[in-house]
């Protein structure tokens, strides 16, 4: 009997990675990764928890960036003393 994939690991589940907020991002990936360090039930499991966690990874490194020039913008508006 097969097995059928969960909402967030469907193959068009990706696309909704983009309205994550960070912290939503992140704490999925750290469930990814417990499930795939744990060994996933099946080879199409792991390939797709894969592609999920790659996924939430990239949308993390997004946020981090943003945050970062953010920080930069706003250090070069500040006044030096």
């Amino acid at each position: 009997m097969a097995q059928s994939p969960s909402p967030e690991t469907t193959s068009d589940a990706p696309a909704d990675v983009s309205t994550l907020s960070y912290e939503a991002a992140r704490d999925e990936l750290v469930a990814v990764v417990a499930e795939l360090e744990q060994g996933a039930s099946t080879l199409e499991r792991s390939l797709a928890l894969w592609e999920r966690g790659e996924a939430l990874a990239g949308r993390c490194e997004e946020w981090l960036l943003g945050a970062r020039e953010r920080l930069e913008a706003a250090r070069r508006q500040a006044p030096a003393s």
